[in-house]
């Protein structure tokens, strides 16, 4: 069995990777209104601040602020996941392991998470978010995105309308195959 260890920092701010399994499917934006029901669902009985969000078709990257003395984001990803996978009825095949869990098959298992070090690594990580739909060559601008928190942020003017995202260079957890 795999000894996996995490870093748990409570009150910490975190980057993190959340994909499917079939890395060719559109399910989170063909049931985004479910997969946001499932998030305030969670974030209603777990709080964190959400300081980055995009949603793409078979993965989406998330900046999460958790609360003082609260470092389980992983419980966390586990009720999204599961509260979106019971809303849509969604069942993938699965291997052996994953049916002894109960588990339905469409995530993957694991997600990356990267725990955010100080303010040039929040802006990193953040603007890593807005570009994503350019980067898998979704849009030409980040703007154009209708499932990202660009928008919020537009709004709140912390990033220009204009703002058309840049490549990243880094580790994001994100699978480029």
């Amino acid at each position: 069995m795999t000894n996996y260890r995490r870093v748990s920092i409570p009150g910490g701010t975190y980057f993190f990777t959340v994909a499917l399994a079939n890395r060719t499917a559109s399910t989170l934006v063909d049931h985004v209104d479910v997969l946001r029901h499932a998030f305030l669902a969670t974030r209603a009985e777990r709080p964190f601040v959400t300081d980055a969000f995009v949603v793409l078709p078979d993965h989406l990257h998330a900046v999460w602020t958790l609360p003082e003395g609260d470092a389980d984001f992983s419980t966390r990803w586990r009720l999204i996941k599961s509260r979106f996978v019971r809303e849509i009825g969604a069942a993938a095949s699965r291997s052996a392991s994953k049916h002894v869990k109960g588990e339905r098959g469409i995530w993957q298992r694991r997600f990356w998470e990267h725990r955010i070090r100080d303010e040039t690594d929040l802006a990193m990580h953040v603007q890593y978010c807005w570009a994503n739909p350019v980067k898998h060559g979704l849009v030409t601008r980040a703007v154009d995105w209708p499932y990202s928190s660009i928008h919020r942020d537009i709004r709140a003017g912390r990033v220009a309308p204009e703002w058309a995202g840049v490549a990243l260079a880094g580790e994001f957890g994100e699978w480029d195959g």
